[in-house]
């Protein structure tokens, strides 16, 4: 049986369904299985992926994947990120069990096994959270309440979706924390939101730091004087430049005194691989 991560809270607002479980274990062409619509994760931890399909190159997959029955096949319900392992390694069957759940089984258990894992980053949370306001119709009490999480922490995650798309990748991506970003939503200019999270960027503010930079806008008597001050350059240029021989993301922030070159790499094996074409242009 599934572990039901939300409680009876929620499972008192679902509608019951009548159906008989006719659960069992087996295993399905992978071709076979579509992706979960409901499910909120959308960046996996590549390094953890690499950790994953290791495992399950050696010992197989042990734990079996949650699929329910559709018109063209199986749908994921839960094991999302053991299915993309098992792809990239080309397995073509995985093990698998079935159940017969309906569209709002699914999207509970979808939200649910993900809700409760510490690693989804704020964003996906945040939309996580959304989804299970808009599609349960719950309050924000209601729905600390289900989740465990306290009532202020499910406001102020809600409330990053009021930051703009770009800020918002940032926040996905790791490169603002959940705290800068709540200090962002003080400030109500958006432009100077983006401006102060660049600055957060290109010179590693940590949030003390940030809050205090924000104390300085708020006492500053012009806004465009602040905003002159902390404008970061960028050089696209350069930075296709270096993605090309590198083949990865990077991201160059000057302003005016000191700059930073950013280069993403997304596991072991990848930066090894940077460090190499490094030394070789050496």
């Amino acid at each position: 049986m599934v572990k039901r991560g939300l409680g009876k809270g929620l499972e008192a607002l679902i509608p019951k369904i009548d159906h008989q479980e006719n659960e069992f274990i087996t295993e399905i062409e992978i071709e076979s299985l579509t992706s979960n619509l409901f499910q909120p994760r959308k960046n996996f931890d590549q390094e953890k992926l690499e950790e994953l399909k290791e495992s399950i190159k050696r010992h197989g997959v042990i734990q079996p994947i949650v699929v329910r029955k559709i018109a063209n096949g199986y749908e994921i319900v839960a094991g999302e990120r053991r299915l993309r392992a098992a792809q990239e390694i080309k397995l073509k069957k995985i093990p698998a069990i079935i159940k017969n759940f309906s569209n709002e089984k699914s999207l509970e258990i979808a939200l649910a096994e993900n809700i409760q894992r510490e690693d989804l980053n704020p964003i996906e949370q945040a939309n996580a959270f959304k989804r299970l306001i808009d599609e349960f119709k719950l309050t924000q009490q209601e729905l600390a309440e289900v989740t465990g999480k306290s009532r202020a922490l499910v406001t102020n995650t809600i409330r990053l979706l009021k930051l703009n798309s770009e800020i918002q990748k940032n926040i996905s991506e790791g490169k603002i924390s959940f705290g800068h970003a709540k200090l962002l939503l003080s400030l109500e200019d958006e432009e100077l939101q983006r401006v102060v999270c660049n600055r957060i960027m290109g010179n590693d503010l940590s949030v003390r730091d940030t809050e205090n930079l924000i104390k300085k806008i708020g006492k500053a008597p012009k806004k465009p004087f602040i905003v002159k001050n902390i404008t970061l350059e960028n050089f696209p240029e350069a930075e296709e430049k270096l993605r090309d021989i590198l083949g990865t993301k990077i991201s160059i922030l000057y302003d005016g005194k000191k700059g930073k070159i950013n280069i993403e790499f997304y596991s072991k094996e990848d930066l090894r691989r940077i460090v190499d074409l490094l030394l070789k242009g050496k």
